[in-house]
């Protein structure tokens, strides 16, 4: 069998032009290279990016989710490659194996659809939040998991024509967990590799102003879209408890209500709960889907 061909796709506002260029130098110094490179710039021109990659320059910001379908359906359309890679603009490649390591764990096995990196600091600190599985105590720990970071990962061309792209309604936050849970459902495998590493700047997702209302709206869509009827309120229940119990401003809490009860009320795309099998799966895996 042949390897994989590699694809990536970057999405960048224009506002983090060295962090950029670093991103782009590291991802030209793969010892594998990729058979493209797509830059999509959301709401900026991209003039001022002078390197050899395909430039897609976006009018409008469509959101996170958004500007990366543009770059996925590019790729996808184009025939060229078999597996996209999705970086972070303020993210660094530090090593120069990483697209070949991608690679060989696709061509390896055929069912495996998203592959999660590991991120770390300058310093390789990995933060918490940043594990994709409960138990997140040692970020080395590699393995089959029910959810992915959004900031690097590699995602399987065949699993996307299959369930799709990106919820480009969410704008910002659990995106990744509605494409997990559509890819688990239709048995493709997620895995969570510690060996390839993204560098990205210690952040808090606070630090946007939207966070605290797109977060709490996002996970109700994302359990009217996805959650059979029984675990709706269960899930629900479990993130407003731990709400209350991790946000310390008003502010936040309040912009966090407004948007619980957007989701509730506001439209959240077609309803494809996902299998009991699914929600098996899931937990035998260690992680039901009610948190």
């Amino acid at each position: 069998m042949s390897l994989p061909r590699i694809g990536v796709v970057i999405v960048t506002m224009g506002n983090r032009p060295r962090e950029l260029d670093a991103l782009i130098a590291s991802v030209d110094k793969q010892d594998m290279p990729a058979v493209r490179v797509v830059l999509v710039g959301s709401a900026t021109p991209l003039t001022d990016v002078p390197h050899d990659v395909t430039k897609i320059p976006l009018e409008e910001n469509p959101g996170c989710p958004g500007a990366r379908n543009v770059g996925l359906q590019f790729l996808c359309e184009s025939g060229e490659v078999d597996v996209v890679i999705e970086l972070d603009d303020d993210g660094l490649l530090i090593a120069d194996d990483v697209f070949r390591k991608v690679q060989q764990l696709y061509m390896a096995d055929p069912s495996l659809g998203i592959v999660s990196f590991r991120i770390a600091d300058e310093h390789g600190e990995t933060q918490r939040r940043h594990v994709p599985r409960l138990r997140a105590d040692d970020p080395m720990l590699r393995g089959l998991v029910t959810a992915f970071l959004g900031g690097g990962h590699a995602l399987s061309v065949p699993m996307l024509k299959e369930i799709g792209i990106w919820a480009a309604e969410f704008r910002f936050g659990h995106e990744e967990t509605d494409l997990a849970w559509r890819a688990l459902d239709a048995d493709w495998k997620i895995l969570y590799e510690p060996e390839l590493v993204l560098q990205h700047p210690k952040t808090s997702p606070a630090r946007h102003a939207v966070y605290y209302r797109f977060t709490a709206r996002n996970r109700v869509w994302l359990a009217r879209r996805r959650l059979p009827l029984p675990l709706i309120p269960v899930y629900l229940g479990v993130w407003i408890l731990l709400a209350v119990a991790r946000i310390r401003s008003v502010a936040g809490l309040k912009a966090w209500c407004g948007g619980f009860v957007e989701g509730l009320r506001a439209p959240c795309g077609p309803r494809k709960p996902m299998k009991w099998r699914t929600v098996w799966r899931m937990t035998r895996l260690g992680r039901p889907p009610v948190i």
